[in-house]
């Protein structure tokens, strides 16, 4: 009797190919796996109050300003950001702003000045599920801390108040709005006292290479001298 055919089947590879195999294969997946690990960052680092520690660092130049509009201004705001985590519900989020600047002609005969300006300190509790599965939101005290070197650059106040930001996420783009009001408390009563709105929409885009545009207003309102300041900026990072 004639045995059944039997379909032929392929030689088993060697220990030492499969693993060349699995090699190339992984060497294949990683640079996407590296590429959207790169937009999930840069994504969280577009969210103000986002659970990953940075130090971004931002430059601003100011002209025409001061008494006779003659005064220049360089500033590096450094703003590390410490995400502590309360329970399985909350989140807190410190965020500072320590400004290091170069000044000239801010006052007629002043001349120029280089230091560390007033530092901002904001306590952001935050929840760590969005509301309706989209909304970022947070909020809490902020506090300003008279840390000028130089008389003129500083406030030589005490300050304290709320902050609050909300924004969503969808896709590649971030939207939303930092706000904070700050009342002086405590200080030189030879200063003008402080109460100071500062308003910050922004919005910001992602493209797949992990860069990331962003256009924000950083607007402020002094209500002692009822006199708006209405800068917009534009930046890019990766």
């Amino acid at each position: 009797m004639t045995p059944p055919n039997r379909p032929a089947t392929a030689p088993a590879l060697p220990p030492a190919a499969r693993r060349s195999l699995l090699a190339l294969a992984a060497l294949a997946i990683a640079p996407a796996a590296r590429a959207q690990d790169a937009r999930d960052l840069a994504r969280q680092a577009s969210n103000p109050i986002s659970s990953l520690i940075s130090v971004p660092i931002q430059g601003n130049f100011d002209s025409n300003i001061g008494a006779d509009d003659d005064g220049t201004r360089l500033t590096f705001n450094i703003q590390p950001v410490i995400p502590v985590s309360l329970n399985a519900d909350w989140n807190l989020i410190t965020r500072v702003i320590v400004p290091i600047l170069s000044q000239d002609d801010i006052l007629p005969g002043s001349g120029d000045q280089f230091g560390l300006g007033d530092t901002t300190v904001s306590l952001f509790f935050s929840r760590v599920k969005p509301a309706f599965g989209k909304l970022i939101r947070g909020g809490g005290p902020v506090f300003l801390l008279p840390t000028a070197t130089d008389d003129l650059p500083g406030g030589e106040k005490w300050g304290a108040g709320l902050t609050g930001v909300a924004l969503t996420q969808s896709g590649p783009w971030t939207v939303g709005a930092l706000a904070n009001h700050i009342w002086s408390v405590a200080g030189d009563d030879d200063r003008a006292d402080i109460s100071t709105t500062f308003l910050q929409p922004f919005i910001a885009y992602t493209t797949p290479e992990a860069w990331t545009f962003t256009v924000n207003s950083e607007a402020s309102y002094d209500r002692e001298d009822e006199d708006w300041t209405i800068p917009t900026t534009s930046r890019s990072r990766r």
